[in-house]
């Protein structure tokens, strides 16, 4: 059978329709070509990219170093499993744990395999160094969580349509309100067999929901007084995204390329990932101390692909280019940029209430019951302008453009979205 050429949208979208499962609502745009800050659609028009694959192309599409770093691989070798060594993976394992400040990382290819991967590092723990009696030990979790869609994962979702139908579901999870420091405290005092608190330092798919600047450090010395692991899901936050390597540093003024976060801040278990290839590759990591990692042990984890010789490079390359580039300082700086001029927007406005987030993971809250299609027209409203955004939560709309943007580029962008969202203002 020959391969089905593309030559309209309406033939993509038709396929995928009839073949893939419908487990997404994209847009009605259907993308082929990416560079930079743009994607072009099938019909050859262009976009600006406000989504970054959901914070996966901080480094900008079809990067040349990463993919050529990709590309010089593919042609040695690709793939080895970790039943050898290969000459790419130790590189990699020094880079990303000096970048970062840690001891020592676990390779694995996508957010929701590295979250699962600290959960089990994390209960592990649990039992053979804080000594919590078997199968008792408990993850603390917040409340409008996201940190994949994997059957233990969705077990402390609060999220219905990600949760309903799927279970029995996993045990050994506790669920308090994001950015409630009494709640969280109440929860490690009144059960000893805590092993980890997991928490994402921003809440992406709850809205760019920011905590209190408080939050992060109150939780870290609660989990150090408890003698609990604190888990940073900084899979979408991380790599330069906030304006910082890691948003869990949010509140230093470091955005260097070399940082262990705050001392008060600093995770037992840092989760990586999308960034971590600049989109090119499924790349994920846990990073810890070796009095954490120390606990795994040859065949209680891994995988095929995890920590493989395309992914070892392009990792490299991926990381090197944030460096480079002050990725993290261009979103800081462009992020500050882009909340004051939406807030200029807001302050006259009735269909738009606010405009939160840090660095260039923003968003804006829509005047409309989470159940409305107004986000969703908005959207749509954009992509015909030329920029690409997705609304999440129902009401609220995700602004997260590749951090190789210009600042002309970022006030085009700001002038296209306001002249968008005008046309959506009450006429009375």
């Amino acid at each position: 059978m020959t391969r089905t050429t593309i030559n309209s949208s309406q033939e993509a979208i038709a396929l995928e329709s009839k073949y893939g499962a419908h487990n997404y609502h994209p847009l009605p745009v259907v993308l082929k070509e990416g560079s930079g800050v743009y994607l072009w659609d099938v019909e050859g028009k262009k976009y600006y990219d406000f989504l970054s694959a959901y914070s996966a192309v901080n480094q900008g599409h079809s990067h040349p170093k990463i993919t050529q770093a990709l590309i010089d691989q593919a042609q040695k070798l690709a793939l080895t499993s970790r039943a050898f060594y290969n000459d790419q993976l130790g590189a990699y394992e020094q880079k990303i744990t000096q970048t970062f400040g840690f001891d020592k990382v676990l390779p694995m290819n996508t957010g929701a395999e590295a979250v699962e991967t600290a959960l089990k590092i994390a209960r592990r723990w649990g039992y053979r160094v804080k000594m919590i009696p078997a199968n008792q030990a408990k993850v603390i979790v917040c409340a409008n969580n996201f940190h994949g869609r994997t059957t233990t994962i969705i077990s402390f979702s609060s999220d219905p349509t990600a949760q309903k139908d799927f279970g029995p579901y996993t045990e050994g999870f506790i669920q308090i309100p994001y950015n409630d420091i009494p709640a969280l405290a109440q929860a490690l005092e009144s059960d000893p067999h805590i092993a980890a608190f997991l928490v994402e330092p921003i809440q992406g798919e709850a809205g760019v929901f920011v905590p209190d600047p408080s939050y992060l450090a109150q939780a870290r010395a609660l989990c150090t007084k408890h003698r609990v692991l604190m888990i940073a899901d900084e899979v979408q936050t991380g790599i330069a995204r906030t304006g910082n390597l890691l948003a869990t540093c949010g509140n230093c003024t470091c955005v260097e390329a070399h940082c262990s976060g705050t001392p008060e801040v600093k995770p037992d278990l840092l989760v990586l990932g999308k960034a971590l290839s600049g989109g090119m590759y499924p790349v994920s990591a846990v990073l810890a101390q070796n009095e954490v990692m120390d606990v795994i042990e040859p065949g209680s984890h891994g995988s095929t692909f995890g920590g493989n010789p395309i992914a070892a490079a392009v990792a490299v390359a991926a990381l090197e280019v944030v460096e480079q580039e002050q990725l993290a300082l261009k979103a800081r700086v462009l992020g500050e940029r882009f909340r004051s001029s939406l807030q200029r927007y807001i302050d006259g406005s009735k269909i738009v209430r606010l405009v939160r987030g840090r660095g260039l993971l923003n968003a804006i809250v829509i005047n409309d019951h989470p159940d409305g299609d107004t986000a969703w027209n908005i959207c749509v409203a954009l992509s015909h302008a030329g920029l690409l955004a997705k609304p999440t939560h129902g009401n609220i709309i995700r602004f997260a453009p590749p951090l190789v943007i210009t600042e002309e580029q970022l006030d085009e962008c700001i002038d296209i979205i306001t002249r968008t969202l005008s046309a959506f203002e009450p006429k009375s």
